[in-house]
């Protein structure tokens, strides 16, 4: 029995470090405590002005190099496209998660809808915040247009901050 019961200590030692606290999710909930992240959007994702033919198209801006092209029957009317620049405030070093939607639908004064896809960062897989605690990226995406569904489209692209 004592053989037993020496046997059945080491697994029982084994599952207690399993089950111990989660230092690091208490250090992130100490952190949002006394830090909380700031996330403020400094420039807004604008695709520019385009014109749609009948067999619709897309527009992407790029965000590490701002570059936008244009897919489909789309042609270019000038005008600035601008990748989305977001500045987030916190404690400084600390590493964060930024979430995105999939997917985000635009509305224009017509009751006509867009779809903003694909977007993405120029942030790098384990972003951090400075030693200023700031941190700055920009994003872009793909706005999918039907064909010859004019009009201003608008929508608000949820941007998610999150300590690791």
């Amino acid at each position: 029995m004592s053989g037993l019961l020496v046997a059945a200590i080491p697994p029982a030692a084994a599952q207690c470090q399993l089950c111990a606290p989660d230092t690091t999710a208490s250090a992130v909930a100490a952190r949002q405590a006394a830090t909380p992240l700031r996330v403020d959007v400094e420039t807004r994702l604008d695709m520019g002005r385009i014109a749609v033919g009948a067999m619709g198209g897309e527009v992407e801006i790029d965000p590490a190099s701002g570059a936008r092209r244009l897919r489909g029957d789309v042609v270019d009317l000038g005008g600035f496209a601008l990748t989305g620049t977001v500045i987030v405030r916190g404690e400084p070093g600390a590493e964060v998660r930024v979430i995105l939607p999939a997917s985000v639908d635009l509305e224009s004064g017509h009751g006509r809808t867009a779809r903003v896809t694909g977007l993405v960062t120029d942030l790098s897989a384990a972003p951090r915040l400075g030693l200023d605690g700031r941190l700055v990226f920009r994003f872009g995406g793909r706005l999918q247009i039907a064909g010859l569904d004019d009009g201003d489209y608008r929508g608000r692209i949820p941007v998610t901050v999150e300590y690791q």
